[in-house]
């Protein structure tokens, strides 16, 4: 059976290696004993964990000191994590990667085990967003490093699509420096004779996940999404919540819909358990974190007067632009694609909620109003460090900056 999990392990590393490199292997060394990703269906996870195997060993495939192994695949059989983790290390194993551990029943239990008993055995996992480290049979809070991955960023699609180096920027540099940022990555796409704002309406449609690369068909993509939607909320968020029934699947998923086909989705608790026919505000607001938790949805808090204290959710998103292309009914509203976009960009390391004035505050510092070329300062106006955050113009100027330029955050 072991030899057979070895052979497995190969055809992944051969299959689902990848020249192109991800912010987060660039960013992350991973060098702790156990780290565990996490993230959404489709963001990169599984081929993140194979290049840190590989790198490991300069890229040799056959080295027998790396082991992939995908828990739910039917090979493994009656064979535990455990068990593998021990004959692996027995054999002069040094990295082993374990992915989709959601779907094990045992994981945290196993994961303990493994790094207790084999002290010189680097252990990466990786799971569904809604993995949270002290759940389970075991809290692995002070024996792991847990990391949360995104899907791609515009500047990420672009590299992808065609074969560029572009800059990461950081917010600093974009509200100080944006004109000469943007000239920066017009010539560069100049150079591949591209236009930025075609790219960047390619992107909000199907741009999000690496998996869009090898479909080439936004039809396709959209239908992908849609099932990978599916199955988090029917599998993984139930592996992980086994007391779901099928009654509350099916209310998550509708749920799932109201806010896709809302201009944004402003929670009126109430309403939304009479929609759902739930029986109390409890279950509706578990069925909501259940959401956040998988990261199918962003909840935006309300920022008290003095921009300080967060009050209660205000409105709430889906989690990127390529979702509403995906399960809204009709085309999506503009206004709320750029929204989720600008969210999605900001929120992976920064603090964003809901101002008094404005669309969003950042960093309890700056506040941002989003909307196309001809958006105005009247809503904001005499806000100190207030900005346009505009779509439809290549180039911005003063503080009003092109909304493209924010998706180059990582």
């Amino acid at each position: 059976m072991y030899e057979e999990i070895v052979t497995l392990s190969q055809k992944f590393l051969r299959i689902k290696n990848s020249s192109y490199r991800r912010y987060f292997i660039r960013s992350q060394k991973l060098k702790q004993r156990l780290s565990i990703i996490v993230g959404q269906r489709g963001v990169g996870k599984t081929t993140t964990l194979v290049q840190v195997l590989l790198d490991n060993v300069g890229g040799d495939i056959l080295d027998p000191r790396i082991l992939y192994v995908q828990v739910d695949h039917f090979q493994m059989g009656t064979s535990s994590m455990y068990e593998i983790a021990e004959q692996f290390h027995s054999l002069g194993g040094k990295w082993i990667a374990f992915d989709e551990i959601h779907k094990y029943p045992e994981w945290s239990k196993e994961l303990k085990s493994i790094t207790d008993t084999f002290p010189d055995l680097q252990v990466i996992a990786s799971g569904s967003s809604a993995l949270e480290i002290y759940r389970g049979t075991h809290d692995l809070t002070r024996r792991a490093v847990c990391y949360h991955m995104q899907g791609l960023s515009f500047r990420e699609f672009l590299e992808l699509s065609h074969d560029l180096k572009l800059e990461v920027l950081d917010l600093e540099s974009i509200l100080k420096t944006h004109p000469e940022c943007t000239e920066n990555v017009i010539f560069a796409l100049a150079s591949k004779e591209l236009k930025i704002l075609p790219e960047f309406y390619r992107y909000l449609e199907e741009g999000y996940y690496p998996y869009f690369a090898e479909l080439n068909d936004v039809a396709v993509y959209h239908q992908t999404l849609e099932q990978n939607l599916h199955t988090t909320i029917e599998s993984d968020l139930v592996a992980l919540y086994p007391d779901l029934t099928g009654s509350s699947i099916k209310k998550i998923k509708q749920l799932m819909i109201f806010i896709a086909n809302a201009v944004p989705f402003i929670p009126n608790w109430n309403k939304v358990k009479s929609a759902l026919e739930v029986g109390d505000m409890r279950t509706v607001k578990n069925y909501f974190k259940h959401l956040e938790d998988a990261d199918l949805i962003r909840e935006l808090a309300k920022a008290t007067d003095k921009f300080s204290q967060i009050e209660s959710t205000c409105k709430v998103y889906l989690d990127n632009p390529n979702q509403l292309y995906a399960i809204s009914k009709h085309l999506p509203d503009r206004g709320t694609v750029r929204e989720t976009f600008f969210l999605s960009m900001l929120a992976k390391d920064h603090e964003v909620q809901a101002p008094q004035r404005g669309d969003f505050l950042v960093d309890g510092k700056y506040v941002f109003e989003v909307g196309g070329k001809k958006k105005a300062f009247t809503q904001i106006k005499n806000i100190k460090n207030s900005y346009l955050a505009c779509d439809e113009i290549e180039r911005g100027a003063q503080s009003k900056i092109p909304l493209w330029l924010f998706g180059f955050l990582y």
